[in-house]
């Protein structure tokens, strides 16, 4: 079952020199009084292990080709009031471990596994408390010196290493993601069918986590956007209370976690069903830029051209709409742009939703490559101003799609949400 993690783990004990990695899993944290927040293991923790549980440690030893878990001991008592726990020896066989043993043991263990190694690995500046405990270990080994006992002279990063194997997606991997696109496509066409004039976003947003949850996605990949006409030209607007006023746009940018992978989509619609002739020109011209680059994805195309390609189609938009003046590339250079569109084309996604990895190599941008997975969501966000004609205020469109590259081009695995015009008026037409 967990064969996809032994081999994870093979290949970063493969990048190890002969070293050792050691590396926790994220601390549990109070939202209030002794009620903790639903816990969600570190995703780096998580790519290798497959293991949920708080309180555990993995610890890689290259040298000698074992993968080590250290975890909650078994805890009758504990358990009837919260839950099953592997403990050790059911870790390592459910989870494909060579050892195991409980997380009182760390500190016992952990010198005579670093004494004699070449260099360690651990990720520097994560938790502090971790850092302090990864010290002590090391100056234990220090105080046996005299007995030839000697730490390792080399250190690095462990999540430098995992953050490039977690840029190209495996099988397991695509899977988990088309599935979280799956439930949280069906999440917003539930919203969009829901919405109509009067209700409040908080209302919709509720349509998007009832299908999410029936479908067994009990967490959204991050808190959901439900924005309604002006609320929509702030980004990260995640206060959700306005009423849905006739005549309005909602902005929806939500997304659903399945098996810990992130779906992430946002689609922009009227609120009574039909677009106005001034949000029709405006969504036409985000609509175009996202098509122009999706179109550009494909293995050897660098990271930038796409949203090269996105801004080029929103610049001219803009001059068409009057809001700027000049060239594109004029409007471009100059960064007028801004004004109206003032974040990226888009980011990786998987584990994390906004997932990890380089953009840029050696100062170069990369080379989009088979297995990685990147949204497309360009916008244009037009707040009400003196020189903005009246029929342009509080416009704030967004689309994105979750997009995989794959061997000849790329899939495209969140369409199935509408976000033609037509489309999107014939899903909404019984309003």
């Amino acid at each position: 079952m967990y064969s996809n993690h032994v081999r994870r783990r093979a290949a970063l004990m493969a990048r190890l020199e002969g070293g050792v990695a050691v590396l926790p899993t994220a601390p549990e944290v109070l939202r209030n009084a002794d009620n903790p927040y639903p816990y969600r293991p570190d995703s780096h923790f998580l790519y290798l292990t497959g293991f949920t549980e708080p309180e555990a440690v993995l610890v890689l030893d290259g040298r000698a080709g074992r993968a080590i878990l250290f975890c909650r001991d078994k805890d009758e008592a504990n358990e009837i009031w919260n839950g099953h726990r592997y403990g050790p020896d059911g870790a390592r066989e459910a989870f494909g471990f060579d050892e195991a043993y409980p997380i009182s043991e760390l500190d016992q263990r952990l010198p005579d596994i670093l004494s004699g190694q070449s260099c360690l690995y651990w990720p520097l500046g994560r938790q502090a408390s971790f850092d302090a405990r990864i010290a002590k270990a090391l100056e234990a080994v220090r105080a046996r010196s005299r007995s030839a006992d000697m730490p390792p002279a080399r250190f690095g990063d462990v999540l430098a290493l995992l953050d490039e194997m977690r840029l190209i997606k495996d099988d397991f991997e695509i899977a988990a993601l088309r599935h979280a696109g799956r439930i949280s496509a069906d999440g917003h066409i539930a919203a969009m069918r829901a919405t109509r004039p009067g209700l409040y976003e908080y209302q919709v947003e509720a349509e998007l986590l009832a299908v999410f949850c029936r479908n067994g996605a009990r967490q959204p990949a991050y808190e959901s956007i439900v924005a309604a006409g002006a609320n929509a030209c702030t980004l990260h607007y995640v206060g959700n209370h306005s009423r849905l006023d006739d005549g309005a746009l909602l902005l929806i940018d939500a997304g659903c976690e399945f098996s810990a992978y992130a779906g992430d989509i946002t689609r922009t619609f009227p609120v009574n069903g039909r677009f106005s002739g001034a949000q029709r020109d405006v969504y036409e011209i985000v609509l175009a830029a996202q098509l122009a680059a999706i179109a550009s994805i494909r293995p050897g195309v660098r990271l930038n051209v796409p949203g090269d390609a996105a801004l080029a189609v929103l610049a001219q938009g803009l001059i068409d709409l009057g809001l700027l003046s000049g060239s594109v590339d004029g409007v471009i250079e100059s960064g007028a742009y801004r004004r109206f569109y003032m974040h990226g084309i888009g980011h990786f996604i998987g584990l994390d939703v906004h997932d990890v990895g380089a953009r840029k190599l050696d100062g170069q941008w990369r080379t989009l490559e088979e297995g990685m997975c990147t949204t497309v969501e360009p916008g244009l966000y037009i707040r009400a101003a003196d020189d903005i004609p009246l029929a342009l205020h509080n416009i704030g469109i967004r689309i994105e799609d979750d997009v995989l590259v794959t061997r000849k081009g790329h899939e495209v695995y969140t369409d199935s949400v509408p976000k033609q015009i037509a489309e999107i008026e014939a899903l909404m037409e019984r309003l």
